[in-house]
């Protein structure tokens, strides 16, 4: 008697690049060379100076490009970390960010930050116009 081999047909997830690289492509459509130049100083300024303080000064320039990668970085944050964040509006990104009783989740959100601006800044180069 002939086995029958069952075929399984599973619905491949994406890895959490690939997940960032589709977000990152979201977020640049329409970006301009303010954003571009915003998004490639970024990963220095959250390096030197802490994801808070970036997110904090992003929020208070108030321009939009700076709200605009300001709010990117903040709905991924919200996406990828659901139990730290209420929303991803500003206020309650940052009570998430000082007030986890987890020492490590700083460092966590901070490196997923920058995982998340490596794709940003290679999409928003390459969509700038020449």
């Amino acid at each position: 008697m002939a086995q029958q081999s069952a075929t399984v047909t599973r619905k491949i997830q994406p890895s959490l690049d690939q997940q960032r690289a589709a977000y990152a492509w979201q977020c640049v459509q329409g970006c301009n060379g303010d954003y571009t130049n915003l998004a490639k100083a970024a990963p220095a300024l959250i390096m030197n100076n802490g994801l808070m303080q970036a997110l904090a000064f992003y929020q208070s320039k108030g321009k939009p490009h700076h709200l605009a990668l300001n709010k990117h970085i903040r709905e991924w944050l919200k996406a990828r970390f659901p139990k730290h964040f209420a929303s991803d509006n500003y206020a309650e990104i940052m009570q998430g960010l000082f007030g986890c009783e987890n020492p490590h989740f700083y460092q966590q959100a901070t490196d997923e930050a920058l995982a998340l601006l490596r794709w940003i800044r290679q999409f928003a180069a390459a969509m700038a116009p020449e």
